[in-house]
């Protein structure tokens, strides 16, 4: 009888003993990446040709509230797809910035099918026409460098990969359902801050081509929105849109302003604005906040009921709940949920 008793107080102390060990893993590694986010590289993702992709070509470590709620809307609504994250500033040891200090940083690591990675142009350029432009071209010289080298990157890695490309002032409100697609920022003018396409489409190599034989950093978009406007109109004979139709093009499309430019670029501060009823954007799958064109650093603040707030509200909440500031500069309790 004894013996018995015996056996089992071991039995009870070796599965203490192992629920112990198991509870102390984990606490262990609370701030460590998910083992299969920490274990697949940029190709073995990228390769499913399936990425919706954003990048940084600054130095910039945390991402803006702007930058967040891009990256979370792309995840939102692509939750099966992996939504990578390039930033030039990332150093090649992955490791995450202090939580205290890079809240944005966190916030996006934290999300299941968001992945950052550093941004290595050198070896995305291998293979492209454009490895021997990036090896011989000084840097320091070129004029709009961040916005040029952004230009090359998205294109070699649509290229090389396929996927959609977004800039990180894009919203995401539905998915695209076009595999292989340009998005038409006015009629017979095509933007290059959203594209997707199959992985090696020929329009891309001859978008490279044509970004090094025409190459010049003076001109500001030579190389983005130019560059795709001059290619597409080599490839299709473009007529103007019919109501919100897209236009068809060989194996591509051209997609309608609607579909990710319904407020035009001169109508920007709209976004900032109180409207009476807020769009419903029903012909749109994503929305182009042109942060560029916002010099004067507007941004969302949380109770002022802006157009630009509901957006948030709904399509980035974990953003909105974490970095959105009230009228007194602090982030406030409440308005978004998990």
């Amino acid at each position: 009888m004894l013996k018995k008793f015996q056996l089992c107080l071991l039995v009870i102390l070796l599965l203490s003993c192992g629920f112990l060990y198991q509870l102390f893993l984990k606490s262990s590694c609370l701030f460590c990446l998910p083992p299969y986010k920490s274990q697949q590289g940029p190709e073995a993702l990228l390769g499913k040709g399936r990425s919706i992709v954003f990048l940084e070509t600054s130095e910039r470590t945390e991402p803006s509230p702007l930058v967040s709620c891009a990256v979370e809307s792309a995840a939102k609504v692509y939750p099966e797809q992996p939504v990578t994250f390039f930033m030039k500033g990332l150093s090649s040891s992955l490791q995450l910035p202090p939580n205290s200090t890079h809240p944005a940083f966190s916030l996006l690591s934290a999300i299941d099918n968001v992945f950052l990675f550093p941004l290595d142009m050198k070896r995305l350029f291998e293979d492209t026409p454009l490895f021997s432009w990036y090896t011989q071209i000084n840097v320091s010289e070129q004029r709009h460098w961040l916005h040029v080298s952004s230009d090359a990157s998205r294109l070699a890695i649509i290229w090389k990969y396929g996927g959609v490309y977004m800039d990180t002032d894009v919203i995401s409100i539905r998915p695209i359902p076009e595999e292989n697609f340009l998005a038409a920022q006015a009629s017979r003018y095509s933007s290059n801050g959203i594209f997707g396409f199959l992985p090696h489409h020929a329009f891309l190599w001859e978008c490279m081509e044509n970004f090094v034989e025409h190459y010049n950093s003076y001109i500001w978009g030579n190389q983005g929105p130019e560059l795709m406007t001059r290619m597409l109109r080599l490839w299709c004979r473009l007529e103007d849109f019919q109501e919100v139709s897209d236009l068809r093009c060989l194996n591509l499309s051209f997609l309608h302003p609607q579909r990710f430019y319904p407020i035009s670029y001169l109508e920007w501060r709209r976004y900032y604005e109180v409207w009476n009823t807020d769009p419903s954007f029903n012909d749109s799958y994503a929305l182009h906040l042109w942060n560029y064109m916002n010099k004067e650093g507007r941004g969302v603040v949380r109770g002022s009921n802006t157009l630009v707030e509901n957006l948030y509200r709904k399509h980035c909440p974990r953003t909105y709940r974490d970095l959105i500031q009230g009228p007194d500069g602090l982030v406030t309790q409440g308005g978004g949920s998990r």
